[in-house]
């Protein structure tokens, strides 16, 4: 597995872990609808919250969020349409990004909380 996949990988292990100790339970992970790929879905209380795990080895290149692009956004919406629907949700939709970056040893997790708006 080539360098950047290990890395988006434990990224996203370290979202999981993030998200269920402040509350979330996952409903599912790297779930798919057409070409669409949903990092994770969670939910706390009311809330079904879309995140989308962005996961960088330095901030040389820019933030990990302003790597989810306007068509991400537009794939995750129509992928959640369809969830929504196919599990017969009643829940407030919220889009997340969770954004990671290594930090000498160590990485950095931030929430950010309702980080885009669908259309």
């Amino acid at each position: 597995m080539a360098e950047h996949n290990e890395l988006g990988k434990l990224g996203e292990e370290m979202a999981v872990a993030y998200l269920q100790k402040n509350g979330y339970t996952i409903l599912d992970a790297n779930w798919t609808f057409q070409k669409a790929e949903v990092d994770i879905i969670a939910q706390k209380e009311q809330i079904l919250a879309i995140i989308e795990v962005k996961t960088r080895s330095s901030l040389e290149f820019g933030l990990p969020q302003d790597f989810v692009k306007p068509k991400k956004i537009q794939l995750l919406v129509k992928a959640i349409d369809n969830y929504v629907s196919i599990k017969n949700l009643d829940l407030e939709v919220r889009f997340d990004i969770i954004a990671i970056h290594k930090e000498g040893k160590s990485f950095v997790i931030e929430h950010l909380i309702d980080a885009f708006y669908h259309f």
